[in-house]
């Protein structure tokens, strides 16, 4: 694999550089050819939930594609004159989320934002799977929107590296093995990233039920989940240790008023607040009304399977957070250790089991207030959020390399594609090489 046993040339494009002296530059529609599909009418019931599958963008991305959610029946693809994906072709994605490829395994129907590529003689699919998300977004256009645009024609005259077919199937075949190899390695560190946070939580949970003395005398809690606490610490409801949601911006403010606005989507139990939008009261969503002080706890009070809690540091003047939060202040507790309680999976999950809704689920902030939870005295407090914040630093920054890393892997698994396809690996005779 040494560019040396190549003699280059000019490709005459900018993103493939120079490519061995024996490839082609050729545009798509001179080796492959390929078709889209379409979208029933919506509303239409006699066109939806049939037996045949029908793949939307949101489906590619995977090597080979899985049973897409989605069916459709006979009277649709009749009416419409659908053409199906035969298995063994590439999909390619040229609208919206551009770029994105899958192989089928198995026949099926897609919606207009796919390009379906059939295999032929000319062009090994599987090397064309590695070429198409490298090559052929470089033609998209911009539109009104100024988003990536492509369309059938763009990608019909889109360029490709196109080597001999002997050649195709050996940068395949690397390239198969080669990101096979990353992906295992990236899926390692995704799981040892889940693990941490698995252990984060559990370390607070310990923590804030059992204190930091395994030997302290226990006693019954009374919750049947929480089982024994340490026997001189209290319990008690929440709403006796902190307020709720004390400070809104009345209907009165000034229209010009300038927030940083958090949504509950912008939040998780991990994370805390990961995006702060900047907008006027007048333009504000009706929700934006929750105002927020330092060493508060914020709690999503709808969509509570997202757990979104976060304490509140920092906090600028004009902080406002949706209604669809609980802002808990602490009353004769530290604000820290209130915080580190209401992460705990104990308090989570009781929150999660009170809500009402299936696919809206909700609680009342007084529900809320119900949950009792373990208060052991001030000085304690002050150090189980001591034990805990040190440990959490350490969890973080493993967290933190392992993300890296996988940063890192991503990057080298692109750049050896674009290396393998545009010819600056010698792969000739790779398979003898690989036995």
């Amino acid at each position: 694999m040494n560019r040396s046993n190549y003699e280059y040339k000019k490709s005459g494009v900018l993103w493939f550089g120079d490519i061995p002296d024996h490839w082609e530059i050729k545009k798509v529609k001179h080796i492959a050819r390929f078709y889209t599909g379409w979208t029933p009418p919506s509303g239409n019931d006699e066109y939806y939930d049939g037996e045949y599958p029908w793949a939307n963008i949101s489906d590619l991305g995977t090597k080979y594609l899985e049973t897409p959610v989605r069916k459709i029946t006979q009277e649709a693809i009749d009416t419409l004159r659908m053409s199906i994906s035969k298995k063994g072709s590439l999909l390619f994605s040229f609208k919206l989320s551009i770029g994105l490829v899958s192989m089928l395994s198995k026949d099926l129907f897609t919606n207009e934002a796919i390009a379906t590529f059939p295999p032929n003689n000319r062009i090994e699919t599987t090397y064309l799977y590695y070429l198409a998300p490298v090559a052929i977004p470089m033609n998209a256009g911009i539109n009104i929107y100024n988003a990536p645009m492509l369309n059938q024609d763009s990608i019909k005259n889109a360029v490709l590296v196109y080597p001999p077919l002997d050649e195709q199937q050996a940068v395949a075949s690397f390239l198969d093995r080669e990101t096979a190899r990353i992906d295992a390695l990236i899926q390692k560190k995704e799981r040892m990233i889940e693990l941490l946070k698995e252990k984060r939580i559990a370390l607070i949970t310990q923590s804030v039920t059992k204190g930091l003395d395994p030997n302290v005398p226990m006693k019954t809690s009374g919750i049947k989940w929480l089982g024994e606490v340490p026997e001189h610490w209290s319990v008690k409801r929440l709403k006796y240790l902190s307020s709720c949601n004390d400070e809104s911006l009345p209907e009165s403010t000034d229209p010009d008023f300038e927030m940083l606005y958090v949504d509950i989507s912008s939040v998780t139990r991990i994370e805390g607040i990961t995006n702060k939008e900047e907008m006027r009261f007048e333009d504000a969503p009706s929700r934006a009304r929750r105002r927020v002080r330092d060493g508060d706890t914020i709690v999503s009070t709808v969509r509570t399977y997202l757990r979104a809690i976060a304490p509140i540091e920092n906090a600028e003047d004009n902080l406002i957070v949706s209604t669809g939060f609980a802002v808990l202040r602490p009353v004769n507790i530290c604000s820290d250790y209130l915080s580190l309680i209401i992460q705990s999976h104990y308090v989570v999950e009781s929150i999660v089991v009170r809500s009402v809704g299936v696919s809206y689920p909700a609680i009342n902030a007084s529900d809320i207030g119900d949950i009792r939870i373990t208060i052991p005295p001030t000085s304690e407090q002050h150090d189980i959020v001591d034990k805990v914040r040190k440990a959490i630093l350490q969890i973080d920054t493993l967290q933190s390399k392992n993300e890296h890393s996988i940063t890192l892997l991503r990057e080298y698994r692109s750049s050896l594609i674009h290396h393998a396809v545009t010819g600056k690996i010698d792969l000739r005779g790779h398979d003898a090489q690989a036995q």
